[in-house]
C-alpha cells in the first residue's frame, strides 16, 4: 500500500502543476502561479470559470482540489464530476486519475475493470503513468487478463519516458524474470535510474544489487550509501526503523572508514533530474 501511496503522491503533485501551453492564457497562468506559491483558493477562483466552459486543463485541476482537499472541502464525488468531464475531453492526465478514482473507488464503487478502461485511453495517448498503471494492472491481472508481454510492454513506455515507478518495477522484472529474461545488469540499470531520481524503494533494490554483486561489482560502501538514502527519505518511523536494519546489517561488514565513507557520499548526494 505504501508503494501505491508514493506513486499517488508523486501524480497529485504533476497534475496539479500540469498546465498546458496554449489554454487560456492569463488565467491559467495566473492559477499556476497559485498554486506554486500554494495559494489554492485564489487558483480555485481562476480555474472554476474556465472548468465551467469547459476547458479539460482546468476541470482537471479543479478535480485535484477536490480529491486532495486544496482549497475546497475535499470531496470525491465532486472530484469525480470534474474528472470525467476532463477526461471525456480526451485530457490524458484526468484519464489516468479517473482510473484511479474507479480502482480506489472514491466517489464511485470500486470497479477495476473500469480504471483500467481510463488507464488504456490515457497510455494510447503517451500518458507515462497512465501507461504504468495498465502495465502493472497486467502484470498482476487486475481489471484485465494476466499477461507478462503487455505488462513489460506499457511499463518500459512508462519507464522510457521517466517515471521512477515504471523503471523500479521495470528492474524488478529483469531481476525476477517476470516477462523478460533474468539480466541482473538490466536490473541495475532501471534501479539506477529511479534510485538516482531519489525513488526509496529504487534505492534499496540498487543497495540490495551493490550487497550481493549482482549486476554489478560487490561494493558495500555503495550499498549502505543506497540503503541510508532510502532510510533518509521514508517518512514512516516504523518502516524507516525496518529499513535501517538493513543498512546496519550491511555495516556489519564494514570498516568504520568505510562506513565514514558511505555516510559522506550519501551526505554529498543529490537526485537527478530528467530521463
Amino acid at each position: 500500500m505504501r508503494k501505491l501511496a508514493t506513486v499517488l503522491v508523486l501524480l497529485a503533485f504533476h497534475l496539479a502543476m500540469f498546465i498546458p501551453a496554449g489554454t487560456s492564457a492569463g488565467a491559467m497562468e495566473d492559477a499556476h502561479e497559485a498554486i506554486t506559491r500554494g495559494d489554492w483558493d485564489t487558483a480555485y477562483k481562476l480555474l472554476k470559470p474556465l472548468a465551467e466552459k469547459g476547458n479539460a486543463s482546468a476541470q482537471n485541476d479543479i478535480a485535484f482540489m477536490y480529491s486532495e482537499g486544496f482549497g475546497v472541502q475535499q470531496d470525491y464525488t465532486k472530484a469525480m464530476k470534474w474528472y470525467r468531464r476532463a477526461a471525456e475531453k480526451g485530457n490524458a492526465d484526468a484519464q489516468t486519475s479517473l482510473g484511479l478514482m474507479y480502482e480506489l473507488g472514491r466517489g464511485v464503487p470500486k470497479d477495476d475493470t473500469k480504471a483500467a478502461k481510463w488507464y488504456r485511453k490515457a497510455a494510447s495517448r503517451g500518458d507515462a503513468s497512465g501507461q504504468y498503471f495498465l502495465g502493472r494492472n497486467y502484470n498482476v491481472g487486475r481489471g484485465v487478463p494476466q499477461n507478462n508481454v503487455e505488462a513489460v510492454k506499457w511499463i518500459r513506455k512508462a519507464a522510457d519516458q521517466g517515471d521512477p515507478n515504471a523503471q523500479n518495477d521495470l528492474g524488478t522484472m529483469y531481476e525476477d524474470g517476470g516477462g523478460v529474461p533474468k539480466d541482473y545488469v538490466e536490473a541495475a540499470k532501471w534501479f539506477r535510474m529511479a534510485a538516482e531520481k531519489g525513488y526509496d524503494l529504487a534505492q534499496i533494490n540498487l543497495g540490495n544489487l551493490y550487497e550481493l554483486g549482482r549486476g554489478v561489482p560487490q561494493d558495500y560502501v555503495l550499498a549502505y550509501m543506497w540503503y541510508n538514502l532510502a532510510v533518509i527519505g521514508t517518512p514512516g518511523e516504523e518502516e524507516r526503523e525496518l529499513r535501517a536494519m538493513g543498512r546496519d546489517r550491511i555495516a556489519s561488514k564494514m570498516t568504520p572508514a568505510q562506513i565514514a565513507e558511505a555516510q559522506k557520499v550519501a551526505g554529498e548526494w543529490k537526485p537527478k533530474k530528467g530521463k
